[in-house]
């Protein structure tokens, strides 16, 4: 390994005990920092996993959830992201798995609640309301009962 190698090694080590990141996040990182050396850049990512800087499994873990307590997502809107960064559809299970069910069903009707109360006197707020839930990666099947939950509990407003 060079110096400049080195040097990104260093900066990239810095960067990962400060917050966590996935593995297609380093390495694109490293790439950049190595004007394209994608061996190099490799090389540096084993590196880093061998040092316990980067995890796949603890940075899914994380982000589900973060994604689910705090932002709301549904479990389809974090497989998606999840996808998205290249993380194994094993570690993306197994992240999902540490998930809240009645925590994130609360979420989901807390915020079908304020939802719903932004839609009052529209038409077609119950479309509204599913579509929304739907758009933050909720299923059907969960959506629908706290639809109408939050529905008939806010006839009033």
């Amino acid at each position: 390994m060079n110096d400049a190698q080195k040097k990104v090694l260093n900066k990239l080590e810095s960067m990962c005990a400060r917050r966590e990141y996935c593995s297609s996040d380093i390495l694109k990182k490293a790439v950049e920092r190595l004007d394209g050396d994608g061996a190099a850049a490799a090389q540096l990512l084993d590196s880093l996993k061998a040092g316990g800087y980067v995890d796949d499994l603890r940075y899914a873990s994380a982000f589900a959830r973060e994604k689910s307590s705090i932002t709301g997502w549904g479990e389809m809107k974090i497989r998606f992201a999840l996808r998205a960064k290249r993380i194994d559809e094993s570690i993306i299970r197994q992240a999902l798995d540490e998930i809240d069910c009645y925590k994130s069903a609360e979420k989901l009707e807390r915020l079908l609640a304020v939802k719903w109360r932004s839609l009052k006197g529209a038409d077609d707020a119950k479309l509204k309301l599913i579509r929304f839930a739907l758009s933050r990666g909720y299923e059907y099947d969960e959506v629908r009962p706290a639809v109408e939950k939050v529905t008939c509990e806010n006839q009033a407003i």
